[in-house]
């Protein structure tokens, strides 16, 4: 059962989240933290590796005999890449503005646990929680005591960072690792939780807390034969205190097993890595957390970047994606509406434009969404082709934060964050 109810320390000042990469990145490097059931030779080896732009260790097999994914993945609405399946942007046509549960993208570093809500416990420990002399006791939350809790419920797209990886190849002829997604790694859902806030201020919050690190119930990752442990990736107090929520619910219905079953965390408009699924426990930390998942994974490498790497990614960047399948086909004389959803970590989508001849000249498209932050905008554009041929279809976004699409996006090694115009390959006949 949860503690009692405890006095609760000062809220933590509102995340700068700019300057909090830079500070974190620089304790990093000076060794002022420390690295979550990793050595930190260990990490620095993989950092090595991974600035050196080899190829990412693919994930081992999972502790439990279960597939890979367990919901039903047909063809017409997925494109299955190994433990993940993509979701197909012409299946989403008509769909609303929420992404259907069976819809949704999945993305697993091993193979998705099915767990029984009435046996999971949610465990919260470490030096960021207040405790009585000489006890260091975890604190633990049953499936049915956060339902008693106050809940929250929020639409927010979930999103891996690698999404529109493969473009960076066949757009820009860069050669980048890991899982070639084109633009279906994103979903957007209306999530009902409580507030992680609320959670660790009954848990006991200290004043000495600095970071939160989730960690999930998959099976140990498994990198060159070794194990890396449970996927984990720390967050800021000052995040885990704002808008992160525990998540029990997708779309009006307890999560399903594939998307983080009985409780994942959810963390509006950062990478996806950090909405950790199948959340078990929760380190509360009174110093700096570092794991593979912030270090040699999720950070920017290569020549643009430091030798180091950036600091590690938090919000997601800028996209727009057509309803409709590469090569779909058009017949020329004929009206035809065109339609797309556009979205931005930064804020929300104010504006989308559209091309039909390769980028040659561009038009205002219509929104059907009020732009909000930490979710997509509709949009359409009628088109009536005049002549026969192959061309591209173009859209690109621009937010509240003033950020509009390039014409092309800055490499990395492992593929992070395209943000560059798409080209859409259609065909008028």
């Amino acid at each position: 059962m949860p503690a009692s109810a405890v006095p609760s320390p000062p809220p933590a000042p509102r995340l700068d989240e700019a300057g909090y990469d830079r500070h974190r990145l620089r304790q990093w490097l000076d060794g002022e933290a420390r690295a979550d059931g990793v050595s930190r030779r260990r990490l620095l080896t993989l950092l090595a590796a991974t600035a050196a732009a080899t190829v990412l260790p693919t994930p081992g097999p999972a502790r439990a005999a279960v597939a890979p994914i367990v919901k039903p993945l047909p063809p017409e609405w997925f494109i299955q890449r190994g433990t993940n399946a993509e979701t197909r942007w012409e299946a989403l046509r008509g769909t609303g503005h929420h992404t259907p549960n069976e819809l949704f993208f999945v993305r697993n570093h091993t193979a998705t646990p099915v767990l029984d809500a009435h046996d999971w416990r949610l465990r919260l420990w470490g030096t960021g929680l207040r405790s009585a002399p000489g006890e260091d006791r975890p604190v633990e939350f049953g499936y049915d005591d956060l339902r008693a809790l106050p809940a929250v419920t929020r639409t927010a797209f979930v999103e891996c960072a690698g999404n529109g990886r493969s473009s960076y190849t066949t757009q820009q002829g860069e050669t980048v690792t890991g899982t070639p997604w084109t633009l279906g790694a994103i979903g957007v859902a209306r999530w009902r939780g409580v507030r992680l806030a609320d959670v660790l201020r009954r848990a006991g919050l200290s004043s000495r807390a600095v970071d939160v690190q989730p960690r999930g119930l998959d099976a140990e990752y498994l990198s060159g034969g070794e194990s890396l442990g449970r996927v984990r990736r720390p967050l800021p107090l000052s995040k885990a205190l704002d808008d992160v929520l525990l998540a029990y619910e997708m779309n009006g219905e307890p999560l399903p097993y594939d998307h983080g079953y009985p409780v994942r965390v959810l963390v509006p408009s950062w990478v996806g890595i950090a909405s950790i699924k199948w959340v078990g426990d929760i380190e509360v930390s009174a110093e700096p957390l570092f794991s593979p998942w912030n270090t040699a994974f999720y950070r920017l490498f290569g020549p643009a970047h430091p030798a180091e790497g950036s600091a590690p990614l938090t919000r997601q960047t800028i996209k727009s994606a057509f309803e409709l399948a590469s090569g779909a086909t058009f017949p020329a004389g004929q009206g035809h509406v065109l339609r797309g959803r556009s979205w931005s970590g930064a804020g929300a989508v104010t504006q989308v434009e559209v091309s039909t001849d390769g980028g040659a000249s561009w038009r205002r498209a219509r929104l059907h969404d009020r732009p909000r932050p930490h979710t997509w905008t509709r949009w359409s554009v009628a088109w009536r082709p005049d002549r026969p041929g192959a061309t591209h279809l173009l859209a690109r976004a621009t937010d509240t934060a003033g950020r509009t699409q390039p014409d092309v996006a800055v490499p990395n090694a492992q593929g992070y964050l395209f943000d560059a115009v798409v080209r859409h390959p259609v065909t008028v006949v």
